[in-house]
This record gives structure tokens, C-alpha cells and sequence, in this order.
């Protein structure tokens, strides 16, 4: 069975201000530290100019297939919700990277966004989130900035940055515990389950503690 190819269908079932240093990204054991970040292959246009820019799933799909990335495509009903999402999946809220755009101030007109991963059944910490950063403070993005962004539908969003290139991405520490994560790909009828070690070495992370516990 072709890793990259397999789908399956479960119907049923930056700114002037010099950010604090985060952690540095997280690579997998059997990774080289010199290894370099594999390409993330071009992104395919959308034929509808009033969708996003930026077919996330085809991203993926590509990405996963030339980086030999251990996951697999989940076909299901429409769903932005994540534990909707993740019943219709059929594993634990706790595998979900539930991801989101927040906005961190660094006075007042000095921001940057952050793309915050968390597990489904965690919040994330706003507080938490803009200290790492040294920030003064945190807050949701507007919708149609997450979307512009990321290029995925609200409640789609993967946790890659692979549409604007403007994202730090951090992953909460506990999701990183986990063999695999759960994620929409930009769409609200398609997932992917992925080998966590492979989403490190790909998405090249901040892992910290940013969910509130």
C-alpha cells in the first residue's frame, strides 16, 4: 500500500521589535541536526479567484509523498469542529492539532502572528503565548486574516505555514507526546493523520507550553 496515496473514507464512522528567543524548533531523533528543511514543494493555485490562494491539501499531499513522510489522507462529512472532527476520525480529542492564528502586540503598533497548535481538548494560553515571545499581549486574529494567511477555511486550518510564510509556528509540548496528530488539510471534508516526528521535521516548530492546563 502506497503510503502517500492512501485515502480512506470514515463518513461513518516580522515586526522591528526583536521577539524573545523561542526554543528551537524540534527535530525527531533519527533526524541530523545538519539535515536541511526539505522544500516545500509549489503551492498550486486555486482556480476560484474569490477561494484562497493556495490549494493547502495538494501542499500537503505533495509534501508528505517527496519527504517520505509517514501519514495517510481521511476523507470525511464536512466538519470544523474539533471534536466533531476527530469522532468522525475515530481517535482520541487528544490526537487533534487543533490549529489557530493569534495576534501578538509588541506595544502598540508592533505586532506579529503566530500560528498556535494545540491538542482538541486543550485552550490555548494567550498569556502564555505572548510571554514566550515577549510580547505585551495576545488575541485571536480576525477570520478573514486566518484565512488570508493560512489559506484554509476557518476550521480547516492545518498546522503548517505554507501559504503566507509570515507564521511562527508553536506546537504545545503535550501534542508532541503523541505517535501521530489529526488535522484538517485545509478543507472541512479531508484530514490527515501524520507521524509526529515527521510533522517536526517538516514543519520545524517552537515546542513549548501554550495551552492552559
Amino acid at each position: 500500500m502506497t503510503a502517500g496515496l492512501e485515502v480512506l473514507d470514515v463518513r461513518r464512522r516580522r515586526p522591528a521589535h526583536t521577539p524573545k528567543p523561542l526554543p528551537g524548533p524540534v527535530r525527531p531523533p533519527r533526524a541530523s541536526p545538519e539535515s536541511p528543511k526539505p522544500p516545500v514543494p509549489a503551492a498550486p493555485v486555486r482556480p476560484d479567484p474569490e477561494g484562497p490562494g493556495v490549494d493547502v491539501h495538494a501542499t500537503l499531499a505533495a509534501l508528505f509523498e517527496a519527504a517520505g513522510a509517514r501519514h495517510r489522507f481521511l476523507a470525511h462529512p464536512p466538519e470544523g469542529r474539533t471534536d466533531v472532527a476527530s469522532e468522525l476520525r475515530g481517535h482520541p480529542l487528544d490526537r487533534a492539532a487543533k490549529s489557530l492564528v493569534l495576534r501578538v502586540a509588541f506595544g502598540k503598533r508592533q505586532r506579529q502572528y503566530v500560528l498556535a497548535v494545540v491538542p482538541g481538548h486543550r485552550r490555548v494560553d494567550l498569556d502564555a503565548v505572548a510571554d514566550l515571545l515577549g510580547g505585551t499581549g495576545a488575541a485571536f486574529a480576525s477570520r478573514a486574516v486566518a484565512e488570508r494567511l493560512t489559506g484554509a477555511v476557518s476550521g480547516a486550518i492545518a498546522p503548517f505555514d505554507l501559504a503566507s510564510g509570515e507564521l511562527e509556528i508553536l506546537v504545545d509540548e503535550e501534542l508532541t507526546a503523541h505517535g501521530e496528530i489529526f488535522f484538517n488539510t485545509g478543507r472541512l471534508d479531508m484530514s490527515a493523520a501524520l507521524a509526529v516526528c515527521d510533522y517536526l521535521s517538516l514543519a520545524r516548530p517552537s515546542v513549548a507550553r501554550i495551552a492552559q492546563r
